[in-house]
């Protein structure tokens, strides 16, 4: 059919007598002497139903000359032939295979044209993946707490400074935005409070709604959403980076345990820093209540503490409090876990992070209905 040639190398084309075609391919194939070669091929379009390349008579190649070859054989599977190599040599045909890249799976579906089994296929696929990470958090779960339970007898080392400087950024850094928050929380509660019980003439019970709905619900509640959001996503954040970078790996490799090092102390620095956020974030909301009461009820301020700890039981405080470590714990669970599911590029991380505020938002309520039931049930009312 045709021939040329280009330095060392030379190429001309046959007709095999049963309508198919071979391209004999000879001398050197490498990238000095492929660039002609490289255009010509890819100026002859499929034309026949099968192609042979024949590199019997081929003497080098190198990547260049590989790829050329393996944009022609891809050129014509697309376009529905078939094209193979022949007679090429070990080394040779070792390389042309090693740059062939495999065509993308086709992705099944049930039934392209049924709505409904296109629908079941979508949501048996959601639910086979949230039960794959229901299970990889059980087993997050349950190693976390192994380790835990070993650093907590001794058996484990602590890493107090890391426990320390984690302390400081969820709590101490904290300080200024809880305490902002919870002012105002307070002070809309007695307003809100103070306008609805005046429909009665029943203003001196605001103190009694300030009291026990910040010191046994909200105060908590709302200091661990701000942490979630604050601290939770700081944990998914700086694990998954570090995952990306392959620190993580790094740390196996020097043989320190990544759930020793990263999760317990943020475990241990988010339960205890909580408590005292929430102790601080209720006696900010009582401030508020009290300069509301003193301002718009005419209250003074020693008849508003006096009045606040007649309503205040200690179980509405020991409440507050049982619950304030259970929901640290939660927060930073779910912030290192899904750090650690991080894959891929920094796309990943921003996912992640989204979803461990808000699976650990969703948590917490959860647990503090779970609770306001639990102890109801047992007559703390």
């Amino acid at each position: 059919m045709g021939s040329g040639g280009h330095y060392g190398s030379s190429i001309s084309w046959q007709d095999t007598g049963d309508g198919g075609a071979r391209v004999v391919l000879s001398g050197r194939l490498t990238i000095d002497d492929v660039a002609t070669l490289a255009d010509e091929l890819a100026a002859v379009p499929p034309h026949a139903p099968g192609l042979a390349v024949d590199l019997s008579a081929a003497t080098a190649i190198d990547t260049a000359g590989a790829w050329a070859i393996n944009s022609l054989i891809n050129r014509w599977n697309d376009a529905g032939h078939t094209a193979q190599v022949q007679g090429a040599a070990p080394d040779i045909d070792r390389l042309i295979r090693a740059l062939t890249v495999p065509p993308p799976p086709v992705k099944r579906r049930a039934d392209r044209g049924n709505p409904v089994l296109a629908r079941l296929e979508q949501i048996g696929r959601a639910v086979v993946h949230q039960a794959d990470n229901a299970g990889g958090f059980l087993a997050f779960l349950g190693q976390t707490l192994v380790v835990l339970a070993l650093t907590l007898i001794g058996r484990r080392r602590l890493r107090w400074h890391a426990v320390a400087h984690q302390g400081e950024a969820i709590g101490v850094n904290a300080l200024g935005i809880i305490g902002l928050l919870l002012f105002l929380v307070g002070l809309v509660v007695a307003q809100q409070g103070a306008v609805q019980l005046r429909q009665f003439g029943a203003e001196v019970f605001t103190v009694n709604l300030i009291g026990r709905a910040t010191t046994r619900e909200l105060g908590i509640l709302l200091t661990a959403i701000m942490v979630a959001g604050r601290s939770g996503s700081a944990f998914a954040a700086q694990i998954g980076s570090m995952k990306l970078n392959q620190e993580i790996d790094a740390l196996r490799t020097i043989g320190l345990d990544p759930i020793e090092v990263l999760v317990v102390p943020r475990v241990i620095a988010c339960s205890l820093m909580l408590l005292g956020l929430a102790f601080y974030g209720g006696m900010c909301a009582l401030i508020a209540g009290g300069l509301f009461a003193w301002s718009e009820l005419a209250m003074p301020p020693a008849a508003y503490i006096t009045r606040l700890q007649e309503v205040i039981l200690v179980s509405d405080f020991a409440i507050g409090m049982i619950k304030a470590p259970v929901f640290g714990f939660i927060i930073a669970i779910m912030g290192c876990f899904h750090g650690f599911q991080v894959t891929g590029n920094a796309e990943s991380v921003g996912s992640r992070t989204t979803q461990a505020v808000v699976e650990a938002i969703f948590v917490v309520i959860v647990f503090d209905a779970f609770f306001a039931f639990f102890f109801s049930a047992l007559g703390y009312n």
